[in-house]
């Protein structure tokens, strides 16, 4: 039971996504000739640090957990754990995630941890989670940092191909969380969190989430015009951006809400592990 609250508290299913996420980004900038071993540190390192963010926030939203079904199960509001050991717990992996991708990446790699993990704890967790709407957009600064993490590793500067994978996961994540908070509106509501379905209500929260998704589409083309990506990535990601905008924009006149808002998530896990997969697979150095 240890094993896994510890596990649980790092929100695996998110860190799976962000660790693919940054082996994509090692894996555009390496083009296919890999360093194995810096590849082994950067993903140890992004993913101590990426649940060292998790950990802590876990720890600062224990009492409004609390409110919410979703969340009431966790080690701290169901009392499996003490928030002391929890914090401690978050601060161990982060001094230990941040340290290993400066002195065993490069000093790129491991400010841009910092800086990603200190957005989500200190700017998403302790501040706009609980004053603001933009919580979502702003806080999914950090949320874009593991690509340009393993981008970084390899290049050890942030150029052309690090924004445009900043830019492709910043795009991908309000349309993400918005459908999940849409679907949870009254549990957010009674915890107290302003998110945007509950302070500007549920069709402004729809209308916002068309820019981003629809962004997405020239935001992969430009992978393929700087010649990051192949042919295939090209149309793969057109193809799956261009559906996802229509089911997103046909969110405004959709009969159920909750329905539309469940198939609308499910669909930004799946797109962004298959356009992260091709992106792997399709790096142009492999022609």
């Amino acid at each position: 039971m240890l094993l896994k609250d510890l596990i649980q508290l790092t929100k695996p299913r998110l860190l799976l996504l962000n660790v693919v996420a940054s082996l994509a980004g090692f894996w555009v900038a390496s083009k296919w000739h890999i360093h194995w071993g810096l590849l082994i540190w950067m993903l140890i390192g992004t993913t101590l640090t990426i649940a060292s963010a998790c950990v802590i926030n876990n720890y600062w939203d224990r009492e409004l957990d609390k409110k919410m079904d979703r969340t009431s199960d966790r080690p701290l509001p169901a009392g499996r754990m003490t928030p002391l050991f929890v914090l401690t717990y978050g601060i161990v992996l982060g001094i230990l995630g941040v340290g290993i991708l400066f002195v065993l990446v490069n000093p790129p790699a491991g400010w841009l941890g910092l800086l990603g993990w200190a957005v989500y704890v200190f700017v998403y967790t302790m501040w706009l989670k609980r004053t603001s709407t933009w919580n979502t957009s702003i806080g999914g600064i950090s949320g874009a940092m593991p690509p340009v993490i393993g981008y970084v590793a390899v290049t050890n500067e942030v150029d052309i191909g690090a924004w445009l994978l900043f830019a492709f996961l910043f795009l991908w994540q309000p349309a993400h969380f918005w459908s999940l908070a849409i679907r949870k509106v009254e549990e957010y509501r009674a915890a107290g969190f302003p998110m945007l379905p509950v302070v500007k209500g549920i069709n402004r929260t729809k209308l916002q989430m068309i820019p981003y998704v629809v962004l997405l589409i020239p935001a992969g083309i430009l992978f393929y015009v700087y010649d990051y990506v192949g042919i295939i990535f090209l149309v793969v990601s057109t193809i799956f951006s261009i559906a996802w905008s229509i089911h997103t924009l046909g969110g405004r006149k959709a009969a159920n809400t909750d329905k539309w808002a469940k198939t609308n998530f499910m669909y930004s896990i799946n797109y962004l592990m298959l356009i992260l997969v091709i992106m792997i697979v399709d790096t142009s150095g492999l022609y």
